[in-house]
């Protein structure tokens, strides 16, 4: 039998790679959107990470259709990059209740749930920025770095329930987002990748895949770069 698992914002990107490497092994898998469109071949619930009502009803769906979530990855994110001279308040804290407050309510309506089963599996999706900073990402970088507290704190409370807590950390991805940069800023983040070359989402979603699988039953607290050595010795 598959587990029950949900991916925020899973329609699109990584998240969209870690739902179908989930489902193709078996795992019954919900993707969330604040659209609620359809998404091929992946049940979908319409939620917005920043409301609890609304992730409330989300998990209510869920847990309706597949049975309470053994698996959460809390993927959901934006980004609103600025200089931190002409940053709004606004513009910061607007990021960080959807990239890091958004991962504290999904992750606590999880955990109850979790705690009755005396199992499950959380897993954070951060950002190289988050652990080296990035000049114009203040708030992004603050609302990743905030995930490894988050989840290395959860980590030590839900341990003795076996329930895991673990991060990944991607670095630059091949995406639509950095298909749209200019060549001399791919030049520039390529020459300071060791490997040469961006990440795939696949390449994420089998870091993801790890950890929520049996192999990664003794792993919490961790923070899994996937960046190609580009943040090395944070």
């Amino acid at each position: 039998m598959g587990r029950s698992v949900l991916v925020t914002g899973g329609n699109r990107g990584i998240g969209l790679a870690i739902a179908r490497r989930l489902a193709a092994g078996g795992d019954s898998v919900t993707v969330t959107s604040r659209s609620g469109d359809p998404v091929d071949g992946l049940s979908v619930a319409r939620c917005d990470v920043r409301d609890a009502a609304s992730v409330d009803a989300a998990f209510a769906a869920v847990e309706q259709e597949q049975g309470p979530v053994e698996v959460l990855v809390a993927n959901a994110g934006i980004t609103q990059d600025q200089l931190l001279a002409l940053l709004s308040e606004e513009a910061f804290t607007s990021v960080l209740d959807t990239n890091l407050t958004g991962a504290y309510r999904v992750a606590k309506r999880a955990v109850r749930p979790m705690m009755r089963m005396r199992r499950g599996r959380m897993i954070f999706i951060s950002s190289v920025s988050g652990l080296s900073g990035n000049a114009g990402q203040a708030n992004y970088a603050a609302s990743k770095a905030g995930l490894v507290g988050l989840a290395r704190s959860l980590a030590r409370e839900l341990g003795s329930r076996a329930i895991t807590a673990n991060v990944v950390a991607p670095g630059f991805v091949e995406s639509d987002m950095t298909a749209v940069l200019p060549e001399e800023r791919k030049a520039a983040a390529l020459g300071a990748i060791p490997l040469g070359r961006f990440a795939t989402t696949d390449e994420v979603a089998a870091a993801v895949a790890f950890l929520a699988g049996p192999e990664a039953g003794y792993i919490t607290g961790a923070v899994i770069p996937v960046d190609g050595g580009l943040g090395m010795g944070h």
